[in-house]
């Protein structure tokens, strides 16, 4: 089979390997698209060093070519999305519920083998089978809509509420569509004209106020989804956020940010972490919000390469003017 290894940062190589064989419990899937999800581009170019030749990319979409022992052979021919992030089931992190930080979680396209391939090996209760009335382009977004999904699923605010949303990349436009389909009012801030026109097209509000916290006030805003993953925009965040509010953080931002105690006490505000979404509830969601047609997250995809192309989608997504490229195999 084809497989794209990240050698050095920047730097893909194409290699042909051996075509894997399913163990017991797993699944393999012949992939037919992978979309490229903002960490694959970081590890791209280098801001979270791989310490060995890896295929990267988690965003698969393909058939259930072949299953391992224990696994029925009536999966074979199903089409399958990747949910590639694989708690423990065993620490005490997933024993509370919180698998999502699970420290022993197993990470496709980062621990182990990835998607930027012409197969890959999951455990067959993380292929989720794509009911037929789902688009390919729904699916390919199902991962990074479940991260949406679960960031409103952990705040505090709710369907009627005002919302914030800072940096509509693709999580931030996935998050904002979720958002706006289940009721609440979205306000979004991003320097980059055309994501804030793909999110009105949505039906969200541009919020270009100066400062924000006395426009976010006027509007009620309940909760800020910090989706930009920048050190700044954490801090912009919390200082700009309306008393009572709390601030949700998508972006994984590796610098340090700012922001006075004094103000968080003071006037009540929250800071809450999402990191991408529990297992196996938020997949289970976002699957039947696509299957209900009450979202449609394939919207936001901007391009489409062949898999020949993949340095050059990768250089592209890395300037940050694409809302979601998607390779096809």
């Amino acid at each position: 089979m084809r497989a794209s290894y990240l050698e050095i940062p920047k730097t893909l190589k194409e290699s042909d390997q051996d075509i894997p064989i399913p163990g017991s419990g797993d699944v393999r899937i012949k992939l037919r698209q992978i979309g490229i999800c903002g960490s694959d581009v970081h590890l791209f170019l280098g801001h979270r060093p791989l310490s060995v030749p890896t295929v990267i990319g988690h965003e698969g979409l393909g058939e259930i070519d072949a299953v391992g022992k224990d696994v029925p052979e009536t999966r074979i021919g199903e089409r399958v999305v990747v949910e590639p992030n694989i708690p423990c089931g065993h620490c005490t992190y997933c024993k509370r519920g919180r698998g999502n930080i699970c420290p022993n979680k197993r990470t496709i396209g980062l621990s182990e083998q990835g998607c930027f391939a012409e197969y890959v090996i999951v455990p067959s209760d993380f292929a989720w089978r794509v009911p037929v009335e789902v688009s390919d382009a729904d699916a390919v977004t199902i991962e990074p809509t479940a991260a949406g999904v679960h960031a409103l699923k952990i705040s505090s605010a709710q369907p009627g509420d005002a919302i914030a949303v800072i940096g509509p990349g693709a999580i931030g436009l996935l998050l904002t569509h979720v958002a706006l389909a289940l009721g609440y009012k979205v306000y979004v801030s991003e320097i980059n004209r055309d994501k804030i026109e793909v999110a009105q097209s949505m039906g969200a509000v541009p919020e270009e106020g100066n400062p924000l916290k006395t426009e976010w006030e006027k509007a009620g805003v309940m909760a800020i989804f910090e989706c930009a993953g920048a050190a700044a925009t954490v801090s912009m965040a919390i200082e700009n956020a309306p008393r009572g509010a709390e601030v949700v953080i998508l972006g994984l931002a590796g610098e340090k940010a700012s922001f006075q105690p004094l103000q968080l006490v003071r006037e009540g505000i929250r800071i809450v972490p999402s990191l991408i979404y529990d297992h196996p509830s938020d997949f289970k969601k976002t699957l039947e919000l696509i299957a209900s047609k009450t979202i449609r997250p394939g919207q936001i995809i901007s391009k489409y390469m062949p898999f020949s192309e993949l340095q050059s989608a990768l250089e592209l997504a890395s300037k940050g003017t694409e809302t979601k490229i998607v390779i096809e195999i």
